[in-house]
């Protein structure tokens, strides 16, 4: 198992972040996770996947709900875990995160540190994304219960120990986080440690790690970020236009952004539902999920979550190809029913083909 120092904690908070499409929480949330892990002392272990023994149980952790009302205490999400484990009757090998965010992920990572656990290098879904059951492992057919919800002190937790469906977990899991303030901790989908070799995202932390560095090293961050990722950059402007509200476990936002430089004259408009769902320039689509859509910072490069983002603000829109399993029939059916409820009803075009359009 490698040992993560502060440093690649926070490269792993910027690298998360830049795969976010926006949302996974606010990396300002996540910085105050690392800061306190450090300053506590305590031990971050990243394992690869293919060193967990295979009849381990990992345990997969996020809060769940609207993105503008994220909150973390520690020691209510340890017991999330701890309550789900007592109950189903395990000890924990490890946990690995929902999501790439420069929140989520870092969540995921605390719960581990604390509890003595590594966190294994992967992830469900290589992104954020809106809703609990849009991972990978649904392609899989791997059951999201039993779980644990609690609010975000844990003075509420409730054990789903089954679930007629996917979707039906995502109903009551957004309907707990609404009734407790918008928010909620969840643990859930135990995989084997069989299921970890081939089901998730592999190796995404090491990945976000490497890319947060990049951010940190290069005069040019966007250019060499792009290089990296095989992505495009969508858009440069500033922001005119700003829409939000937060109802039902979820934060909503309109974007347009009017162009500067090579974008003059031209408008970005987005849509967002927890993460920037689809991107139309001068009313032309020219991305939409399960690619990813994350709003940057100008010049560093860094992620600006979509919850946070401002009339004039000066943003670089990218767009970055999905995780390969996303891509697939199956991967593009999950998430096309995730779109038509948001009224997104075009069909899906990859990033790659939409630029040469």
């Amino acid at each position: 198992m490698k040992v993560l120092s502060h440093q690649n904690l926070m490269d792993l908070k910027d690298g998360a972040a830049i795969f976010s499409s926006g949302g996974g929480g606010s990396p300002e949330a996540g910085q105050r996770i690392v800061d306190d892990l450090v300053s506590e002392g305590c031990t971050v272990k990243l394992v690869d996947p293919s060193n967990v023994p295979s009849d381990a149980r990992v345990v997969n952790f996020a809060c769940v709900g609207a993105t503008t009302a994220v909150e973390y205490d520690p020691l209510a999400a340890v017991r999330t875990l701890k309550m789900l484990e007592e109950t189903v009757g395990f000890s924990a090998y490890a946990t690995i995160p929902v999501e790439l965010g420069g929140f989520n992920t870092l969540a995921a990572v605390d719960v581990a540190a604390r509890c003595g656990l590594p966190v294994v290098d992967g992830d469900g879904a290589g992104r954020s994304v809106p809703e609990v059951h849009l991972k990978v492992y649904t392609l899989d057919d791997i059951s999201m219960t039993p779980m644990a919800v609690s609010d975000t002190h844990a003075k509420n937790v409730i054990i789903i120990l089954e679930a007629s469906d996917f979707q039906t977990c995502e109903r009551m899991t957004r309907l707990l986080a609404t009734e407790w303030d918008q928010s909620a901790y969840t643990a859930r989908r135990i995989l084997t440690g069989s299921q970890v070799k081939t089901s998730p995202i592999q190796l995404s932390l090491t990945k976000s790690m490497q890319i947060g560095e990049l951010l940190r090293t290069h005069e040019n961050p966007i250019e060499v970020l792009l290089n990296k990722t095989g992505g495009l950059k969508l858009f440069d402007g500033t922001v005119r236009f700003v829409e939000r509200r937060t109802e039902s476990g979820f934060t909503f936002i309109n974007i347009a952004i009017k162009g500067l430089r090579q974008n003059d004259g031209s408008t970005l408009e987005l849509k967002v539902k927890n993460e920037v769902l689809v991107a139309y320039r001068d009313g032309s689509l020219v991305a939409m999920a399960p690619d990813i859509i994350t709003p940057l910072h100008f010049q560093t490069g860094k992620c600006i979550t979509a919850e946070r983002i401002n009339e004039g603000d000066h943003l670089t829109v990218l767009g970055l190809p999905a995780p390969p399993k996303w891509r697939t029939p199956q991967g593009l059916m999950l998430w096309k029913n995730v779109l038509e409820r948001s009224e997104i009803l075009e069909s899906y075009v990859a990033i790659e083909e939409l630029a040469t359009v």
